[in-house]
């Protein structure tokens, strides 16, 4: 029996993807016009209020400027700067190295250790466990939908010299593009502002496979003259659809060498109109104050954060029975791939999600000892969805969860010749148990050489999917009180002139994933777990790039081992990434040249397969996937401030076998080329 309620939410102002679109163009349009404005004059090079922890690295130049005497003066590349949300800075870097032509993808960083589905846009298959990230506060869940879904940490913060602007463009599998197009000024030494959108259409080469995603932007930093009183805010509107055809049925027929299936679109899948839709907006302030009117050897701030999120994720299925030929191909067979539902058609599964985030603290700035801050976190959510639902044994499945958690703790943060590190403890205050320590501590022995570690040892409250979930699929209903998962880790890494090494080995108790319960080999019906023993992973990175004049060989190794007594975290063994590339100028150094080939590996191992109703993997043990070689040509160049990207991404797919797969049931990427471009615009 389904009760229906009322929608339990925040107010929130939606904003319409076309109507931020033209927005952008018109503040861009009218920005231009400012710029030419901001050429007469340049901003002080020493932007204050700035932890800059990374000296310059680069020689590049910009456009000339007007200084007040009139005569023009050229900006550095380090007056062009990036501020985290914890203030560490880095510079502008319009240089092309290798690691430009690793970053060059849909997330914008280096995905070493995660594997692309088959098209651009959609999830990703983790290789490396150390990528995972461990915070105590429990999340919306359906963490295969996140990859590209930017969170508080990741976005930046800008303070520049003259306006800058940055167009990203890449080609994709077929019928669309990639464009991420940003913008950021400084209107006066203090104030800074920027905007971005993200946009990614692209068709695919398999049946239901459309992803279109948007990933709008506006930031904005500010501090007075004396440093008394700063902020930081941002806003972000997010939206990340895919077509969800469930992969595809017969293995077999991708695998063979029949002509025939080489138009992908000929395979059959499981789902033709299935899709589903992370949505998201998100309003972000941080600020502090200096209670003393004059900075001196002590200090004593006010900090606050505040966080406020709201999500949904729509699962939906207009034709709920599979029909797929035999592969016989006498008669055909009728099934419900994920098993019984509640109706007979259009599957609208939808998950709400809102939550606020508030930390207060005071902190003590000594310039000998270092910065010692205690605050109290409030963290207040509500997941929930509009039905209740009553079983005939008088089994419930409620409408939402909702709580607050409230925790205080401290954190000591020193940084002063060639130590910096950050030691940070909470602890939970209300009904939930939850208890976090992190510990981060750095010792740059010399310019190149340099040691860390990093220690946490974690108490994290479930994702939310996990303890409650609907679905109109009858098998995906659940309601369930999990333990905490536990997790200690420690890291240590160097950094060096030979070689960059890390090495990390963590314990896990109480891990939760998904299970596919059904005995139908046809039907996955999923179910929440959780593993009462412990899991002890450990894992070991290494990189080196040897140079040979113009050519040079850029390595990464990866070595994982797990231990435990299910296959419940399941990783391959080695993997690895070696790219053999030639740079040089040409053209009286008017053109930078770098060409190469890359080669990517990991062994078979039990990967996750993907599950779209969840928008997670779940655990399986009956196929194995890896053990494939991927091999990439890539020529890029650098003309000015533009780098440009040509490249044959897989090209030895046709020649190598069709048994390269993302997830069990899903192929990975055929050879396809693709090319894009990078553009600074310095005003």
């Amino acid at each position: 029996m389904l009760l229906n309620f009322s929608e339990k939410n925040l107010p929130l102002l939606k904003l319409n993807r076309k109507t931020l679109k033209y927005f952008f163009v018109i503040l861009a349009l009218f920005l231009s016009q400012v710029n030419s404005a901001q050429r007469k004059k340049i901003l002080n090079s020493q932007s204050q209020g700035i932890s800059t922890n990374a000296a310059p690295q680069f020689n590049d130049t910009v456009k000339d400027t007007k200084s007040t005497s009139g005569k023009f003066k050229r900006a550095a590349i380090d007056q062009y700067r990036i501020i985290s949300m914890e203030n560490d800075t880095t510079y502008l870097d319009t240089t092309l190295n290798i690691r430009k032509e690793y970053i060059f993808n849909y997330l914008i960083k280096d995905n070493f250790g995660l594997l692309p589905f088959a098209n651009e846009g959609q999830t990703y298959q983790t290789l490396d466990f150390g990528l995972n990230e461990f915070s105590s506060f429990p999340e919306i869940g359906f963490q295969g939908k996140h990859f590209n879904f930017m969170q508080a940490n990741s976005i930046n913060y800008y303070s520049v010299a003259t306006p800058l602007t940055e167009l990203y463009f890449k080609t994709v599998m077929e019928q669309g593009q990639n464009l991420d197009a940003f913008i950021t000024v400084n209107t006066s030494k203090n104030f800074n502002f920027s905007l971005a959108y993200k946009g990614l259409n692209s068709l695919g080469k398999f049946v239901n496979q459309l992803s279109s995603t948007g990933n709008f932007r506006f930031t904005a930093n500010y501090h007075t003259t004396d440093l008394r009183y700063q902020f930081k805010t941002h806003f972000t509107a997010q939206d990340i659809s895919n077509g969800e055809n469930g992969g595809i049925v017969y293995l077999s027929d991708f695998e063979s060498d029949d002509s025939k299936f080489k138009e992908r679109a000929r395979l059959a899948v499981y789902n033709e109109d299935a899709k589903s839709l992370l949505d998201g907006n998100r309003y972000f302030y941080d600020h502090h104050f200096r209670i003393n009117k004059k900075q001196g050897a002590n200090n004593i701030f006010i900090d606050h954060q505040f966080n406020f999120e709201n999500k949904f994720f729509e699962f939906t299925q207009k034709t709920i029975a599979s029909t797929i030929l035999n592969p016989d191909g006498l008669g055909s067979t009728v099934f419900n791939r994920y098993g019984d539902s509640y109706v007979t058609a259009y599957i609208q599964d939808k998950t709400r999600y809102n939550r606020m985030y508030n930390k207060i603290g005071a902190t003590y700035e000594n310039t000998l000892l270092g910065n010692f801050q205690f605050f109290v976190e409030d963290f207040n959510y509500n997941y929930y969805y509009k039905t209740l639902i009553v079983y005939a044994d008088g089994a419930v499945i409620p409408s939402s969860i909702n709580d607050r958690i409230n925790t205080i703790g401290g954190s000591y943060t020193y940084q002063k010749g060639r130590w910096n590190g950050i030691a940070t403890f909470s602890n939970s205050i209300s009904d939930q148990p939850m208890r976090n320590l992190d510990v981060k501590a750095n010792f740059q022995i010399d310019e190149e050489n340099s040691v860390g570690f990093k220690l946490q040892n974690n108490t994290k409250i479930p994702d939310h999917v996990y303890n409650l979930f609907q679905s109109s699929y009858k098998g995906y209903n659940w309601f369930n009180n999990f333990n905490n998962e536990k997790v200690n880790n420690l890291e240590a890494i160097a950094t060096t002139k030979w070689l960059n090494a890390s090495a990390q080995i963590s314990t896990m108790e109480d891990k939760l994933y998904f299970e596919n319960t059904s005995i139908n080999p046809l039907e996955v019906v999923l179910s929440p777990k959780q593993f009462s023993g412990t899991i002890k992973y450990f894992s070991l990175k290494l990189s080196r790039e040897f140079t040979f004049g113009k050519f040079a060989l850029d390595n990464t190794f990866l070595y994982q081992q797990v231990e435990q007594n299910e296959g419940v975290l399941n990783v391959p063994k080695f993997t690895t990434r070696n790219t053999f590339y030639f740079s040089d100028h040409l053209f009286k150094r008017a053109l930078f040249l770098q060409t190469g080939i890359t080669f990517n590996y990991f062994t078979k191992f039990y990967a996750g397969d993907y599950n779209p109703i969840v928008g997670d993997f779940y655990n399986q043990n009956q196929k194995q996937i890896g053990d494939f070689p991927m091999f990439d040509f890539f020529i890029n160049a650098k003309i000015r401030q533009t780098r440009i990207y040509l490249k044959a991404e897989h090209f030895n797919s046709a020649f190598t076998g069709n048994d390269f797969y993302s997830a069990p049931s899903y192929p990975y990427r055929d050879f396809i080329v693709r090319f894009g471009l990078v553009w600074n615009f310095f005003q």
